[in-house]
């Protein structure tokens, strides 16, 4: 990936998507990652805001024009169509930490993507961000989070996995888990949360646990 990197930074960045983004979303990424990359047509979010992006990275299909000329020295053109623009911005970011926004909602087949990006790019540490959750896959080594007592909290297997909780109303035991059979979503926490598995978890909890999120994520990521 080294070769391809457009972007390498070492602080946390946030990646704006083209899809519908609450204003306060961009505000609660930016606290913990002020530095700003978009994808495509997340540019003109971008220019909305007065800020200026470190760069402008995907197919361009979607690019407002006013983005396109505002930020004409910022422009990356990744032609292919293999991958998505989520997933081309991931190959040529380097941050200890990325934050996305406007890559769930909207279409389905576009939010579905990203989970999929999500599945297949675990090894990063990433957090996605919609008008009502964080989501984030489990990291390898698995990750603690503290939330409040009755908190929500849903894991959902992105492929054929195993999962370890303690901490949850309902705790789950080495329990196999597939995206057609057994999931736990509306989970509550108990206390303490650890949460460990094998193969590709998503971990969704509401907006009010960003920063626990992102405090696990980031320790699982050090540790490694």
């Amino acid at each position: 990936m080294a070769g391809s990197l457009i972007v390498d930074l070492d602080e946390a960045v946030t990646l704006i998507g083209g899809g519908p983004i609450v204003a306060e979303l961009l505000t609660l990424a930016r606290t913990v990652a002020p530095r700003i990359v978009a994808a495509d047509g997340g540019a003109g979010v971008v220019l909305a805001t007065g800020a200026v992006p470190e760069a402008i990275i995907g197919d361009m299909d979607s690019l407002d024009p006013k983005a396109r000329a505002a930020f004409a020295d910022r422009l990356y053109h990744i032609a292919e169509q293999e991958t998505t623009d989520f997933e081309k911005c991931l190959a040529r970011i380097a941050a200890p930490l990325v934050i996305g926004v406007g890559f769930l909602g909207g279409r389905m087949d576009h939010s579905l993507a990203s989970l999929n990006v999500l599945a297949r790019h675990r090894d990063r540490a990433v957090i996605l961000l919609n008008e009502a959750d964080v989501c984030c896959m489990v990291p390898a080594g698995g990750m603690r989070l503290s939330l409040p007592v009755g908190a929500r909290l849903s894991l959902l297997p992105l492929g054929s996995a195993r999962l370890w909780t303690e901490g949850l109303r309902w705790n789950v035991d080495g329990a196999e888990m597939t995206p057609d059979g057994f999931i736990s979503i509306s989970n509550e926490s108990a206390g303490k949360v650890r949460i460990r598995a094998e193969g590709p978890m998503l971990l969704a909890v509401p907006l009010g646990g960003f920063e626990a999120v992102v405090s696990s994520v980031q320790d699982a990521f050090r540790a490694r």
